[in-house]
């Protein structure tokens, strides 16, 4: 990546002032009398006049609300304050995602109508390809409001916490509704997470129901988890007083016999247990909670992020409506597992109307073409992936445009990991359609939403997210400045760590379980994002660069995983893109972490490679991995010692994990949380603490 010259230019929007971003910058230039015209008109006005600027965003919005708000928020409160906002009215997450508004009154259900019956919105589609199923507006409507009919039969009642275990599919999408349905407060894990995992989630917000799916298909296989269950619920029934018992949610078409498993009833008899009619729906505050998320937790337990109703709402129809462009007519699939925060993503284009396509499974079976089959099939037009995923295309030669007809596609978003400059060069020269938007965005779990987004208004460049949410202030700070100390900017172009220093809706209300007052010094929420920094400003630990001529955000890594060897700072995904550019043949992963032990002066970066089948591992390969990170970076980047690892740390949702070896390395002994896929992975990295050793042995050999 050079910062001196203008990367090449990719992509631009054929007709920008046909998009929803550009009507709303009109129409805040009518009520306000402005004069926008750009992109960075509209942001430099949604943080300096930011009170006007969610408040036309709640008006074109079109969420169904009741009561009235005075102030948008009380912009003199910093952002670890945790600010209130539109106080006064209420809504309901469920509502605003079956019915839409019409005109006149938001104070009751009569100024509402469902979305379109008869018309498909929720496909889901089993591993393979294999399992098709559709289901209509109607359909979702009805099913969820007998589950929230049930729901409050049980007693489930308003801030109430239901946990869900679950694949991405149908029934997953009811439990989240009917429990939004009734005003209570969903929480979810995927199927693939140990039962350790998922108690040390669930255990902690103490929930009144368990929902489990009975089996899981996954690389082919069938699983059934009846054991899972059991030891879940068991271990629920012995930390958790408001637990009432759990749900088995049939994975195939005959459910699994759960008689002999303690407080679990079956989907079909839940189902039935509440009155035919479904209750009205219980309208929150916009400030009362919807959502707990959990963080990885790679070295201790998850922390409970606990996001609100107005935050998620408001935040879903900024980013899915002026950034993404979604409509009514839009055809989405996100590939995600229901334990990230991308579970998120999949559902908000039900608030635009959209059809939404689950997919549960690998997205590698039969082969590395089934997702591509699914958007020829049914015309998708936004296909949200991973980095990972458009590398292993790259990397086998495949080119999804000479395999499959996927002109319907009009974006690819793409996120969870630093996506390469090699991989947006190939997605246009070789990967995808020139006309697609490549979107790479980055924000995460903590807050619901994107720091780094597309937007329909500029060009795509190689490299970095084409620049910040609306209405989400961003700075980039000295990463050198020692925690708790004032924070100072860098200029553009040069890298330091992300910085929110105001409040934005979408900013989570509070870690449950935490003390109060949310955000005060002594809490886990003030340790977790404002203790780093003097000065009341969120600090998301990301180490980051904005382009000095096109504005972009490039994501380096994690700030507290920044190599600094000699002074020298630089992020594990230069290095990344070195092995993936030279590599790609005979390396399949990397990773790459700085080792500094109390005895050390100074750091030194290890770098681990986890070879491909049937390729060597030898000093010849050392020796040119060593000369193309010289060549492409500097010699200051070159890793001091490179060596071969059986195996990479991954989060169940495939993320690398850099922190616990670098933790572990430098001569700490870590308890990894449940979140890991594969924690006896790390048993390997301990060996390297006491590294000199190791290379005196390979010396001799």
């Amino acid at each position: 990546m050079s910062l001196q010259t203008t990367p090449r230019k990719l992509w631009e929007h054929p007709d920008p002032k046909n998009t929803r971003m550009w009507k709303f910058m009109q129409g805040v230039n009518h009520r306000h009398h402005k004069n926008l015209q750009s992109f960075n008109d509209l942001y430099n006005y949604s943080l300096a006049e930011k009170s006007s600027f969610w408040s036309d965003i709640l008006l074109d919005s079109n969420l169904i609300y009741a009561g009235s708000y005075r102030t948008v928020v009380d912009e003199t409160l910093p952002i670890d304050a945790i600010p209130r906002w539109f106080d006064g009215i209420t809504m309901n997450f469920a509502e605003n995602l079956l019915y839409s508004r019409v005109t006149g009154d938001n104070a009751d259900h009569r100024g509402t109508v469902g979305k379109e019956d008869g018309v498909v919105t929720v496909t889901e589609i089993r591993e393979g390809n294999t399992e098709v199923r559709h289901f209509t507006w109607a359909d979702v409507r009805k099913e969820a409001g007998l589950l929230a009919s049930a729901l409050q039969a049980s007693g489930v009642r308003m801030g109430d916490r239901v946990v869900l275990v679950g694949s991405n599919s149908f029934k997953s999408l009811v439990v989240f509704l009917a429990t939004a349905w009734v005003g209570a407060v969903f929480s979810s894990s995927s199927t693939d997470m140990g039962t350790k995992g998922i108690l040390e989630r669930s255990v902690q917000i103490n929930p009144k129901l368990l929902f489990i799916d009975d089996g899981a298909v996954y690389n082919g296989k069938a699983i059934k988890l009846l054991q899972k269950i059991q030891d879940t619920v068991k271990g629920l029934q012995k930390s958790c007083s408001n637990f009432l018992g759990a749900v088995a949610i049939p994975r195939w078409e005959e459910q699994e016999d759960i008689s002999r498993v303690p407080g679990v009833k079956t989907w079909k008899d839940y189902l039935q247990s509440g009155a035919p009619e479904p209750p009205a729906f219980a309208r929150v505050p916009f400030n009362e909670p919807l959502l707990i998320c959990h963080s990885s937790g790679t070295t201790g337990i998850p922390k409970a992020i606990v996001h609100s109703v107005g935050g998620i709402c408001i935040s879903i129809f900024k980013e899915g409506g002026l950034h993404e462009d979604l409509k009514s007519d839009s055809v989405t699939l996100q590939y995600t597992t229901t334990g990230w925060i991308m579970y998120l993503s999949s559902l908000k284009p039900l608030l635009f109307g959209s059809r939404v396509i689950f997919y549960d499974g690998s997205p590698f079976q039969p082969d590395l073409t089934v997702l591509l089959r699914i958007v020829e099939q049914h015309k998708v037009t936004k296909l949200g992936i991973s980095p990972r995923w458009l590398f292993e295309l790259a990397k086998r030669g495949i080119s999804p445009r000479e395999i499959a007809d996927i002109s319907s596609l009009q974006t690819v978003t793409s996120t969870g990991m630093v996506l390469s400059e090699q991989l947006f060069e190939w997605f246009y020269d070789t990967g995808f359609p020139a006309y697609v938007h490549l979107a790479n965005i980055s924000g995460g779990t903590d807050i619901a939403g994107c720091f780094g987004i597309m937007n329909p208004l500029t060009p795509v460049y190689v490299g970095g997210c084409q620049g910040p949410s609306l209405g989400v202030e961003i700075a980039v700070y000295d990463s050198t400045i020692p925690n708790g100390e004032m924070g100072t900017t860098v200029p553009d172009g040069t890298p330091g760590e992300l910085v929110a220093p105001t409040s934005f809706p979408n900013v989570p209300r509070f870690l449950w379980g935490d003390k109060e007052p949310a955000g005060s010094p002594g809490t886990k929420f003030h340790s977790a994002y404002f203790a780093r920094f003097d000065g009341h400003v969120w600090a998301h630990g990301d180490f980051v660069v904005i382009h000095p001529v096109t504005k972009g955000i490039y994501f380096l890594g994690r700030a507290d995983g920044v190599l600094n060897p000699s002074g020298v700072r630089f992020g594990s995904a230069d290095i990344y893109s070195v092995i993936e550019r030279h590599f790609s043949t005979k390396v399949q992963d990397a990773l790459c972490v700085g080792q500094r032990r109390s005895q050390d002066d100074d750091e030194r970066v290890m770098l681990f490679l986890l070879m491909r089948p049937g390729q060597k591992f030898d000093r010849r390969l050392v020796s040119e991995v060593k000369e193309a990170i010289s060549k492409d970076l500097s010699k200051r980047h070159v890793p001091k010692y490179v060596f071969e690892t059986p195996e990479i740390p991954t989060t169940v949702n495939l993320k690398k994990v850099e922190l616990p070896v670098k933790q572990i390395v430098s001569g700490y002994t870590i308890k990894p949380s449940g979140t890991l896929a594969n924690p006896e992975s790390l048993k390997f990295y301990y060996q390297f603490a006491k590294v000199e050793e190791i290379v005196e042995v390979r010396e001799k050999l």
